[in-house]
């Protein structure tokens, strides 16, 4: 017989033909002997009847007797029918095959009470697998991600799609998943021959089950929670090898589930369906699905939103919130006590948890499967690997930090690297660690920067939950160990110089805890450490938000132990003023320099030098909020102050007069601005020299009042010698060239050279989104030129798009009543109307 042929007969084969023989060949018989009993009695009276009945029965015996050990050939193995069952008295199905057939779980898939949400791209590709050539798909990740959700989801979908579908639940039992695919294979229609040749060592019962399954198509078969992959063979060949009970040979689709994403583990053939945690719409809808009471949808994101999108933690939470007799009914006061609350509400321990079964549905142990999987793997370090990553904060951390040294010390134990290693890699095979895709709020060139640096986050419920206490530990100790390396990190950082930025970057959420652990003998220490690496991320002034809100925290912590009033926390202070201007937070910027320049005076006096700093800082952005004729006033006064106290050639007092210009120009005394800087740049060549930035800086500046006088050529020159000057000295992606490049686009353009200037901006803009982030004034601000250089170009649709995007910027940056945002829409409207007036002509 050919075990590949694959056959449409129910599962109980030839035993079904044999039982209607048998009810075939007892019926005439019956039939006879019931006719010649009437016969006889008919013809020769009750009497002779009677003789002739005991012939006939005696003849109907002889003949019935094969018969009957035909059937009891296929009566079931079993105990006897208690007295009064069915069986035994009288018809009737028996039941004495009921504890045989009661250990076979079923084999459909389970159904959910809720909705499904999400996982559309998910559902896509196991779609198109089931619908394609089939094989093996692998939907893998950390626990509690709702794998097995999935999975059922994609089943329910394919019984509606009119598929067969088979639901099988591991159990670490090879023997048992054996049994399961051998029925479902017979329910495939794999015949009792094949099944007998195995049974008699003629073929491979597994081989004889998937040679079946690759010839019948149409069918699904899901096999859940394989998170011990390596048992699913008898011998030592990995489930990659496609040798055992999963194979990827099927015409068919067979789909686990599993915490087990290696690719070494499920083969080359394997299609691997990692899904994230929900996004925040569906994870929210989770939660009114589970409780629709408890809140507005915008609630319920915000709550969806703590929890990570986790969608174990999210059915936890939508259970309390569901059941009348808990302490919160709203999504917004489940989320305000989770603060305080969290190992009670979201993370409870639960004494059953020692059952895997249990604790893969617990959010508190759920993680713990498979960090004792990794045990049993030999894996020792990676729980106390995750403990230590979880003490850290909820951002990406640099993998180098986490050195063999510093897990010694919480360990006790020497760390080997390779073990270190092994540690980090069995975390990531697991899900428990990841890689950031992406990087809110960094700019395009820091993104590129720190790709090149390995580092790894934690979602945010599994660090809340590894980083709650563990009964008999030390966590002083584990601390005090991580404020060290911390510290040892920064030291290598600030080591590096330009080159340790990245890593910088990456360290600067992480050190506001040094400041905050610190004993009031320590905090020198913890702040020198947080002030040294300000100064590595502060050293290209691109500002960005790590380092304003390390910043921030470093203010505070300063006035917390040394107190408001005291220079350093002033100092700091000042310098978060200049943060929010980078970041263009003018209107904050501007309230922060007032209030610092009013605490030095009061503080340092007038005229002290730090004084004076933020009176200036603070005259700078009245000039750019649009207060000229008051920062006018202030730079007159500051800059006879600083000649007063510092000198006339002190490069302060030097920035005063330039701001000052600049400020005169803005009310159109180009003239007298351009009077003015020429008498900067000539003092600063004489005092710092011919490439000083400062001097640079006072050049281009020059080139403003000048083409408000309509000297565009000379303006023109002037700023390609700036630009010549900051390439020679910094590079071409260097934000003092970009800076220089986008001046010089402005004199071109008012030479008609529209051109050249739109190259100029485009490159400029190029640069700025990968130097210096899209959302950075710089950008913003080349994009809007970009704008007008293409309307002189005839190109308004273009030009309407990137006013419109400017438009937005401004407004966030300075206010909607601002003359640039103002500007910016009115330049909309006017691009718009151009475009439909050329379509117009073009029409006519």
């Amino acid at each position: 017989m050919d075990r590949r042929r694959g056959s449409d007969r129910p599962m109980d084969g030839g035993g079904g033909r044999r039982r209607l023989l048998t009810r075939l060949l007892l019926a005439p018989v019956a039939a006879a002997v019931t006719g010649a009993i009437v016969w006889a009695v008919t013809r020769f009276g009750l009497e002779a009847a009677d003789q002739t009945a005991s012939v006939v029965g005696g003849t109907v015996a002889a003949l019935s007797l094969p018969i009957s050990l035909l059937a009891l050939r296929e009566r079931p193995a079993g105990p006897a029918a208690p007295a009064g069952s069915p069986s035994g008295a009288g018809g009737g199905v028996g039941r004495d095959w009921v504890p045989a057939a009661a250990v076979h779980p079923s084999l459909r898939p389970p159904a959910s009470p809720l909705p499904f949400r999400g996982r559309a791209d998910e559902l896509v590709v196991l779609d198109e697998l089931l619908r394609g050539a089939g094989g093996l798909g692998v939907i893998c990740g950390t626990g509690g991600l709702g794998k097995t959700t999935l999975a059922a989801e994609h089943a329910r979908r394919a019984r509606q799609d009119g598929k067969d579908v088979f639901w099988v639940r591991w159990q670490d039992d090879l023997t048992r998943l054996a049994d399961d695919l051998t029925r479902i294979a017979q329910a495939l229609g794999l015949d009792d021959g094949s099944l007998h040749e195995a049974q008699r060592g003629e073929a491979v019962l597994v081989d004889v089950v998937w040679e079946h399954l690759a010839a019948r198509r149409n069918w699904l078969i899901v096999i859940d929670n394989v998170d011990t992959p390596a048992r699913l063979s008898t011998d030592a060949d990995p489930p990659a090898s496609y040798r055992g009970w999963v194979r990827a040979e099927g015409a068919g689709l067979l789909l686990l589930t599993s915490r087990d994403s290696a690719r070494s583990v499920w083969g080359p053939r394997a299609v691997l369906v990692r899904p994230a945690p929900l996004d925040g719409d569906d994870a929210a809808a989770v939660l009114c699905d589970a409780a629709p009471g408890a809140g507005s949808h915008a609630e319920a994101r915000e709550l969806a939103e703590r929890l990570g999108g986790l969608p174990l933690a999210l059915e936890a939470a939508g259970r309390y919130l569901a059941t009348a007799t808990s302490r919160y009914r709203t999504f917004s006061s489940y989320q305000h006590a989770l603060e305080a609350e969290f190992d009670g509400l979201v993370a409870a321990a639960d004494p059953r948890a020692a059952d895997p079964e249990v604790a893969r549905t617990l959010v508190r142990h759920t993680w713990d499967v498979s960090l004792d999987q990794l045990r049993s793997d030999g894996h020792t370090l990676a729980r106390p690997l995750l403990r230590l990553l979880a003490l850290l904060e909820a951002a990406p951390v640099p993998r180098s930090l986490i050195t063999p040294g510093l897990l010694g010390r919480v360990t006790g134990e020497a760390v080997p690297p390779a073990a270190l290693d092994a540690a980090f890699a069995g975390l990531d095979r697991y899900g428990l660690v990841g890689t950031p895709h992406t990087q809110a709020l960094r700019s395009g060139a820091e993104q590129q920067e720190e790709d090149g640096i390995v580092q790894v986050v934690l979602h945010p419920v599994v660090r809340d939950v590894m980083a709650l206490p563990v009964p008999g530990a030390d966590s002083a100790a584990w601390r005090a160990a991580l404020d060290a390396g911390l510290t040892a990190a920064v030291d290598d950082a600030v080591a590096a110089g330009a080159a340790g930025r990245p890593v910088a970057r990456l360290l600067a959420p992480h050190l506001p805890a040094l400041l905050e652990r610190a004993p009031a003998a320590a905090f020198p220490s913890a702040r020198d450490s947080v002030s040294r690496l300000l100064s590595v991320l502060e050293a290209d002034r691109r500002g960005d938000l790590p380092t304003f809100i390390l910043r921030r925290h470093l203010a505070e912590a300063e006035a917390r132990v040394l107190g408001a009033d005291h220079p350093d926390t002033l100092t700091s202070r000042h310098l978060l003023a200049g943060d929010l201007y980078r970041l263009g937070r003018l209107h904050d910027c501007r309230d922060a320099s007032r209030e610092v320049a009013s605490a030095r005076g009061r503080v340092l006096g007038r005229d002290h030098p730090d004084t004076l700093e933020s009176r200036h800082d603070y005259a700078v952005v009245l000039d750019v909020l649009e207060q000229q004729q008051e920062a006018a006033g202030l730079f007159r006064e500051i800059a006879r102050d600083r000649e007063r106290v510092l000198g006339a050639d002190h490069p302060s007092t030097l920035t005063s007069r330039s701001s000052l210009a600049l400020a005169l120009d803005d009310l159109g005394l180009h003239q007298e601005a351009a009077d003015l800087l020429r008498g900067v740049v000539a003092d600063r060549e004489r005092v710092l020299g011919t490439d000083h930035p400062a001097t640079l800086f006072g050049r281009q500046k020059l080139a403003i009042p000048l083409q408000g006088l309509g000297e565009h050529q000379e303006a023109a020159d002037l700023l390609r010698g700036v630009v010549a000057s900051h390439e020679r000295l910094h590079g071409p992606d260097h934000p003092a060239v970009l800076s220089s490049r986008l001046a010089l686009a402005a004199p071109l353009s008012d030479l008609a050279l529209h051109e050249e200037a739109a190259l100029v901006l485009r490159d400029v803009i190029a640069r700025s989104e990968r130097v210096l982030g899209p959302d950075h004034l710089h950008t913003v601000t080349s994009r809007f030129n970009l704008g007008l250089a293409l309307m002189r170009l005839g190109e308004p649709r273009e030009a309407a798009g990137l006013f419109r995007s400017v438009a937005d910027d401004y407004t966030r940056v300075y206010g909607s009543g601002h003359g640039r945002t103002r500007d910016a829409r009115e330049r909309v409207v006017a691009a718009e109307a151009e475009v439909r007036r050329r379509r117009r002509w073009r029409r006519g």
